[in-house]
């Protein structure tokens, strides 16, 4: 398996280059000479206080998670703002309420996938919880407010493992296969050889059962993996999303430099810390993908860093040129990032300036491209849809 000796690599302590948490960032990256004109109008919506992701509910309203560790319910033209849940998390560094996901079935099971940040033992973790969300207009209180729209049951069904110190690199994102699997992705917590470690979930692509059990027929399983990894020698994973033939896409954050796009397949090794289009903080070099490494090379990636937080696989409803391409909100890139993918390959395509830190990116119900932005402080969220 190549893990014990190739770990003897000296790997630094590990720190945020990508300005994660940075208020501002000027605009970076190899793409950001090749800033294109805006294709769109943007209108924005609402302001949020340190956002992360949204989720559209069937009937318009949105589902959006705050650092802090509060979950919105927001009316479907951003005016009304009600908190839905308040969830206990770790919210230091990088930490805090996460992902947010509906269960492909939703309409029948009403379930709702969270991911968060906790403290818990040897340190802390990401985990995934589970909730029904139950809208029964016809409840009845005495005493105003009365919600009819509740998140009842959340539970931990998934736990990182281990537990470790540090506030970096959990990861943290959600998104379901088209044949009903969950995927999740777990970050390697700034700690470098989690990522090659077998047993640990840290620098993973997991499969689990929609309960948080690890599917049946991962492919690492028979050679000792933990039970639930799909792909391994991930950093950390923000964004992960499935097109519409059924490709997995996944980015991540590299070291300095390094930011990748990868098409995810079972069982894999992704190179991480053994192999990286970037380097070490101290700018010593990490070995770079080359043919015959035994690694998974990224389809694309940037050095200097965009920082990627996220990613959609676009449907092509508004624009129908851009069917399957990959949309990537940028942190220290501030931008919005297009990849022109042709099946199962890749390429950099526009890069939009936005001139804020992009925290997330999602399709509406109706094809427009909605934009959330990072920050205590502004977090607007924005509608795209085509120029006129």
């Amino acid at each position: 398996m190549r893990i014990a000796a190739a770990l003897t690599i000296a790997l630094l302590a590990a720190c945020s280059g990508h300005a994660e948490n940075a208020a501002s960032s000027a605009p970076t990256g190899a793409a950001s000479a090749a800033t294109a004109a805006r294709p769109f109008a943007m209108t924005e919506v609402t302001k949020f206080q340190a956002p992360w992701a949204l989720a559209f509910l069937p009937d318009g309203r949105m589902l959006v998670t705050e650092k802090k560790g509060e979950l919105l319910l927001v009316s479907a033209d951003g005016k009304d703002h009600s908190v839905l849940a308040a969830i206990p998390v770790d919210s230091a560094g990088q930490g805090g309420l996460m992902d947010v996901v509906l269960h492909p079935k939703f309409a029948e099971n009403h379930w709702v996938y969270i991911s968060a940040s906790q403290a818990g033992p040897g340190g802390k973790g990401v985990v995934l919880m589970r909730g029904k969300l139950v809208d029964d207009p016809n409840i009845r209180c005495i005493k105003a407010p009365c919600p009819t729209t509740r998140l009842e049951g959340l539970t931990t069904i998934f736990r990182a493992t281990p537990f470790v110190e540090g506030n970096g690199h959990y990861s943290g994102r959600i998104a379901f296969s088209p044949d009903g699997y969950l995927f999740f992705t777990n970050g390697e917590r700034q700690k470098f050889t989690p990522a090659q470690d077998p047993k640990a979930t840290l620098g993973k692509v997991l499969r689990l059962n929609d309960d948080g059990t690890p599917a049946a027929g991962n492919p690492l399983a028979a050679k000792g993996f933990h039970p639930a990894i799909w792909s391994y020698g991930h950093r950390n994973l923000l964004g992960i999303a499935f097109d519409s033939a059924g490709n997995l896409w996944e980015d991540e954050m590299g070291p300095q430099g390094g930011d990748e796009v990868n098409l995810v397949r079972p069982g894999l090794d992704y190179g991480y810390p053994l192999a990286s289009n970037g380097s070490h903080y101290d700018g010593r070099d990490i070995p770079d993908h080359r043919p015959g490494d035994g690694f998974e090379a990224p389809k694309v990636w940037w050095n200097p860093s965009i920082s990627p937080s996220s990613l959609m696989a676009y449907s092509g409803k508004l624009w129908p040129e851009w069917k399957d391409d990959l949309f990537i909100g940028a942190l220290s890139g501030t931008a919005l990032i297009r990849v022109d993918t042709n099946g199962t390959s890749a390429a950099k395509g526009d890069q939009w300036d936005l001139e804020a830190r992009i925290r997330g990116v999602r399709e509406g119900p109706d094809g427009a491209i909605w934009v959330l932005e990072d920050g205590d402080t502004g977090g607007r969220l924005w509608k795209l849809t085509p120029a006129a």
